[in-house]
């Protein structure tokens, strides 16, 4: 019997950006999770939970070389060595004051060499002998890295002085209902959306246990194509653009993309979607609209009606509760109540209809 080979305790990305926020000034935090999951966006969560006051730096560190840190360069004069900093760091010209956040990217990939200069960094918030800066009110500046699982197979090793001077944190990946609140709010096509709803084990994780047989997922040592939230979003792309290509070529990229299996079974999603039946013509005759007999097709119209632009008011909201009821699908309705509460609580709250359905129907949320 296979067991989990989970960390514990681990964190969501959010709870990793308030943990960076509350003491990344102090604490180098250095983000573990398996590829693809979305370490990089905790610097925009940083960036939308603490605003302009700090500068925000990307560093890619396996791409990075001795001259793109700094460099010591000869001052004729004193006849010394000065340490001059890369333009990256922001630390001269306007707003060479102000404090910095930096992301270290893939710190365990760089080589050796780079590991050790980007020590004094990681340790001592100094970019060769210069300090990070502090704000005025004394706001200091904040360091953090990213990393895979060394389990993950994908070349990261550190050093072995660090390990006790950073700290570690285990980042869990996103459930599908979690991964799909992320793909609301950018704009991932409702194809993508549903094949995900459907098929929640493409966002297991092999830490999980038992999906030594999943042919969505990635698994170390396997050098498949495999889905996560970075090819989702890619896969995204090519079907919002997949009238301007064939339907071979549009196949070969989602497979170059989320695999061959992953692809087949959203293809299988691509073709229905011609079964959707448009909601602005609902909310005109929600008892006479034809109702799909699929499950995917359903889904898909779910996602379209939570859109802010398409259910408007609450005699809208009515009319497609009319409609929603026709549906023989417990599932579908749920996921249909769950994301209107979720994205468009103002307007379910009070209408009658919800109100019944959620009273009807408790048990399957």
């Amino acid at each position: 019997m296979s067991t989990a080979i989970n960390f514990t305790p681990m964190v969501t990305l959010e709870e990793a950006a308030q943990v960076i926020a509350a003491t990344g000034d102090a604490i180098t935090n250095i983000l573990v999770a398996e590829p693809g999951i979305g370490k990089t966006s905790v610097l925009k969560m940083l960036k939308e939970m603490m605003g302009d006051e700090y500068d925000y730096i990307y560093v890619d560190c396996p791409v990075k070389d001795m001259m793109d840190i700094g460099a010591s360069i000869p001052n004729h004069t004193l006849q010394t060595l000065e340490y001059y900093v890369s333009s990256l760091f922001k630390l001269s010209g306007e707003g060479a004051n102000r404090p910095k956040v930096i992301l270290l990217d893939e710190l365990f990939k760089a080589p050796k060499l780079m590991q050790i200069i980007y020590t004094r960094l990681v340790l001592e918030r100094m970019v060769g002998d210069l300090p990070l800066p502090e704000s005025p009110s004394g706001k200091k500046s904040i360091v953090f890295g990213t990393s895979n699982n060394a389990k993950d197979g994908v070349g990261d090793a550190s050093l072995a002085h660090m390990g006790s001077r950073v700290a570690t944190l285990y980042i869990k990946k996103h459930t599908a209902p979690q991964w799909d609140i992320w793909a609301s709010k950018n704009s991932i096509h409702r194809i993508v959306r549903t094949w995900v709803s459907l098929n929640p084990r493409c966002m297991a994780s092999y830490q999980d246990g038992g999906q030594e047989d999943n042919p969505y997922i990635f698994i170390p040592g396997n050098s498949r194509k495999y889905v996560c939230g970075r090819t989702l979003e890619k896969s995204s792309i090519t079907i919002t653009r997949r009238n301007q290509m064939s339907e071979n070529a549009v196949m070969s990229q989602l497979s170059g993309l989320i695999g061959e299996s992953a692809a087949r079974s959203m293809a299988a999603f691509i073709s229905m979607e011609a079964d959707v039946v448009d909601v602005l013509d609902v909310l005109k005759d929600p008892m006479g609209t034809k109702v799909p007999s699929d499950l995917a097709p359903q889904v898909m119209m779910m996602f379209q009606a939570v859109e802010v632009d398409v259910i408007k008011t609450q005699d809208d909201l009515s009319s497609f509760m009319k409609y929603m009821n026709r549906i023989d699908s417990a599932e579908v309705q749920a996921i249909f109540f769950t994301m209107l509460c979720r994205d468009r609580v103002k307007l379910a709250r009070g209408n009658e209809l919800v109100t019944k359905w959620s009273r009807d129907n408790y048990v399957l949320l």
